[in-house]
């Protein structure tokens, strides 16, 4: 059996695991991100890689880069979240690596990795959408990955669904992870805590009372506790979520919505207001089959999964 290494880079975290042709993760290590610093997540990548490689015996390596990746898949155009600028990825970690290396978007390999693997198995058309950081695509029609003509497809966290709304990383105003994603729940929480400390009690409790440190995690803490503060933030947010899925829906017609990444651990937190908004927003409601919204299997792993084995196929 054929190993690879997957990687998955985030805005805050770099994950790297042997998988197996069954989708098994064998091992797995993780480091934070120097997402500003070009060389230094580089050189974290090949760490990660060498300290995997010298345990398992793998044939090639997955990259799965938070930003616009090019149709080449070795150069990574844009990313709102770390300091890639039209950076040649793969011949940057060919040298330091040793075996092949492809480099795909992260939310794609999430998605793939869901399509072959995880809760949308058989499914014809997949449209996944990951929360994290930001928010992330990937689509699978008929057991294709679809990237369009530049390799960019399917970056609708950047869609702008606020007319000249809350500024985003992209350069752009409005976009849907501006209100739906693990940046959203932190910046809400943050405003709730400047102008109700009350309100916002629980919440900080959790960060000794500073709400600079308030992320989407302490949110969701105080959620699962049934702080009513949290619950309010993470049901607008599922809102938010629900209205850009019926959009989703309107130009794709998915025979599923997957709905994974960190902030989807939630659960219904997140996806029983995000349901609610999805059958209330979606067009033609009633006349038209309405996609099941199911929660992604391979939670955390997805991406790296997806990546190595969209690598192994390519070798």
């Amino acid at each position: 059996m054929s190993l690879a290494i997957g990687v998955d880079i985030g805005g805050t975290k770099v994950a790297a695991g042997v998988v197996d042709e069954t989708g098994g993760v064998l091992a797995l290590v993780r480091r934070a991100t120097p997402g500003e610093d070009v060389e230094a997540t580089e050189t974290t990548i090949a760490e990660v890689v060498r300290e995997l490689s010298g345990r398992y015996d793998v044939v090639a390596v997955g990259i799965g880069a938070a930003g616009w990746i090019a149709a080449d898949r070795a150069t990574v155009l844009f990313s709102p979240h770390l300091a890639w600028r039209n950076e040649p990825l793969r011949d940057a970690l060919a040298d330091r690596i040793g075996v092949p290396v492809t480099v795909e978007n992260d939310a794609n390999a999430a998605a793939w990795a869901e399509y072959r693997y995880g809760t949308a198995r058989g499914e014809r058309v997949v449209a996944c959408v990951t929360l994290g950081t930001g928010i992330g695509g990937g689509l699978v029609v008929s057991g294709i990955l679809y990237r369009g003509a530049h390799g960019v497809a399917c970056e609708w966290g950047h869609m702008s669904v606020v007319p000249d709304g809350r500024r985003c990383a992209c350069g752009n105003r409005g976009c849907w992870e501006m209100y739906a994603s693990g940046s959203a729940l932190a910046r809400d929480a943050r405003e709730l805590a400047g102008v109700s400390p009350v309100a916002a009690h629980r919440l900080l409790q959790l960060v000794d009372g500073d709400p600079a440190l308030l992320t989407g995690m302490e949110v969701m803490l105080a959620a699962r506790e049934g702080d009513p503060a949290a619950v309010e933030i993470f049901t607008a947010a599922g809102r938010w979520l629900g209205r850009g899925l019926a959009d989703l829906a309107a130009i794709i017609d998915p025979s599923v919505l997957v709905i994974g990444g960190g902030v989807a651990e939630a659960g219904d937190l997140l996806l029983g207001p995000a349901r609610d908004a999805f059958a209330t927003s979606l067009t033609g409601r009633g006349f038209r089959p309405a996609a099941p919204i199911r929660l992604a299997a391979l939670g955390p792993d997805a991406g790296l999964v997806g990546a190595a084995d969209l690598a192994r196929r390519r070798v």
